[in-house]
């Protein structure tokens, strides 16, 4: 037990009810349906997962080894040599397929979100939009991204270019369990709409998810073998699917994704990578401190912090700051925790003992050393072995813990400024450059700071969902935050090799016509001015 585990049982925050009749680990989690979707797992061995609500085990699964991975690579290959011939309308009809299939059955994927990474229901239902939302775009797009261009040539009218995009091959994808379903099929929708086919490695405390999804994928008309899933420990199964893709797909912490960046490029294969964040949120002088408060409380809390582009540090203009901590901090108290299979909880739990430990450390920590709890600070046994309370920290200095490094929790801190200069100033002090928020009354003013900041995205008025959910436009981090993007026409194209096919027609792009050497210069140069003059190319 931590030291603040053992100050505070109880806490402030109410607990949820659980709905009459409410449904069940042992009811979702049947032996037929591990039985089921186990069988898209490529593995000899024995692991289990378990339930952050209670700590109990959830399903017994395959685990795999290496010469697996390597299996699993030999299947995909074969599935992606005939998938990649299907014409890309008919692969992108697949997601459309998935797209209708999942929103129809979205309560089973609901209860499988919830019992493996402990989140309140509204906040798995994200995952479900996110998704639906992916395979809705390159479902719809994915014809139109993937085809021939026509190019202007080295000389017009006499050669004819054209562009083609060819599948990579086989992508290595390793999902993290924060976001299971999103992180998972939502990244694997557009790499299969290229025509490659997916080894995926996702957690193994949340791979019941993606196994569901991989399920209707299947259903919705995506040939078995396109898509492999292989489970085991990262350090062990990882770098084998690093070892093996043709392109690696990344989504984790920027210290494993080094890692990953370091395997990829020791063989020349391309790599996308999503890694961590310090994201900040700016209230300035003259936002609306209501609808703020009521953003933040989003922002820092949705799944209980455990997402990338989440708040962690909060900086408020001094002259509307204690307006502010007033109404976030009673909404912040206000939030209704919860276990059950339903919606009505605010948040849920955090995922494992890990997450417990880090997020009391960065508190207990801070406290320790100075700073103020205005609202949460305290774990609750009570609910769950891993929930903490949301936690507004005030007071931080640099030289703590919480001030610099991500937590992935539900801990925010609030810092106070005076001027527009000195919070751009310190949001862009970090390593890291995922995500920003920033809250005014005057859209021009929101739109120049937010070219200031040195993110991915950048939300004004809201926290994250209005950029991430813009799934025409790239999502992805700066600096320390990765590589890459997913969403828009980079999310796809970047699952391709790029090929240019030139024809020539007419003359050689060599001296012809009688011409010696050095006339052909001469008329190269010419025609060069006069390309120019008539904007051509």
């Amino acid at each position: 037990m931590t030291d603040t585990q053992a100050v505070d049982s109880t806490g402030t925050n109410p607990v949820a009810p659980a709905p009459e009749g409410a449904r069940t680990a042992a009811d979702v989690v049947t032996p037929e349906l591990v039985a089921l979707l186990v069988k898209g797992v490529v593995g000899s061995g024995r692991t289990a997962s378990h339930t952050p609500f209670t700590g109990a085990k959830l399903a017994d699964l395959p685990e795999s080894t290496p010469e697996d991975v390597a299996r699993a690579f030999e299947v995909a290959r074969a599935a992606q040599a005939v998938w990649e011939r299907v014409p890309v309308a008919r692969r992108a009809a697949v997601l459309l397929r998935f797209h209708d299939l999942l929103l129809e059955r979205q309560a089973e994927v609901l209860d499988l979100v919830q019992l493996e990474t402990g989140k309140a229901r509204l906040h798995a239902h994200e995952e479900v939009q996110a998704v639906a939302v992916a395979a809705r775009h390159y479902g719809r797009k994915a014809p139109a991204l993937l085809r021939p261009r026509r190019h202007t040539g080295a000389v017009p009218t006499l050669t004819k270019v054209t562009e083609l995009r060819h599948p990579r091959g086989v992508v290595g994808q390793i999902a993290p369990w924060n976001y299971p379903l999103e992180l998972s099929v939502g990244d694997a929708l557009p790499a299969l709409a290229a025509g490659n086919a997916v080894v995926m490695k996702p957690d193994t405390e949340t791979c019941l998810t993606a196994l569901w999804a991989r399920d209707l994928l299947v259903e919705a008309g995506l040939p078995e073998g396109a898509l492999q899933i292989v489970l085991g420990e990262g350090p062990v199964i990882g770098p084998e699917v690093v070892r093996h893709a043709d392109y690696v797909s990344f989504t984790g912490s920027t210290r494993t994704g080094r890692e990953v960046a370091r395997g990829a490029a020791a063989r020349l294969v391309g790599v996308s990578l999503e890694l961590g964040g310090k994201n900040a949120m700016l209230v300035l002088d003259d936002a609306d401190v209501e609808k703020a408060a009521a953003g933040a409380v989003r922002a820092c809390f949705s799944s209980a912090g455990q997402l990338c582009v989440s708040i962690e540090r909060l900086y408020v203009h001094a002259s509307v700051a204690d307006a502010f901590l007033d109404r976030f901090a009673a909404r912040t108290r206000a939030l209704r925790l919860g276990t059950s299979l339903a919606y009505g909880a605010d948040m849920g739990s955090l995922v494992g003992e890990r997450q417990l430990e880090t997020v009391t450390r960065h508190v207990d920590e801070a406290v320790a050393k100075g700073a103020t709890v205005v609202a949460g600070g305290v774990a609750r046994p009570d609910i769950g072995p891993y929930f903490f309370e949301p936690t507004i920290l005030d007071g931080v200095e640099p030289s703590m813990t919480v001030c610099e490094e991500e937590t992935f929790g539900p801990v925010v801190s609030v810092y106070r400024f005076t001027d527009d200069d000195e919070a751009v100033e310190r949001a862009n002090a970090t390593p890291y450059g995922l995500n920003a928020s920033v809250w005014t009354a005057s859209p021009r003013r929101g739109l120049a700071i937010a070219a200031r900041l040195r993110t991915g995205t950048v939300n004004i008025n809201e926290g994250y969902a209005p950029a991430y959910g813009s799934v025409r436009s790239p999502m992805g981090g700066m600096k320390d935050s990765g590589l890459g993007r997913r969403h828009g026409s980079e999310g796809i194209l970047k699952y391709t090799e790029a090929q240019t096919v030139a024809r020539q027609r007419l003359l050689p792009m060599a001296p012809s016509l009688g011409m010696d050497d050095e006339k052909y210069a001469a008329f190269m140069s010419r025609s060069l001015r006069l390309m120019k003059a008539f904007r051509l190319g």
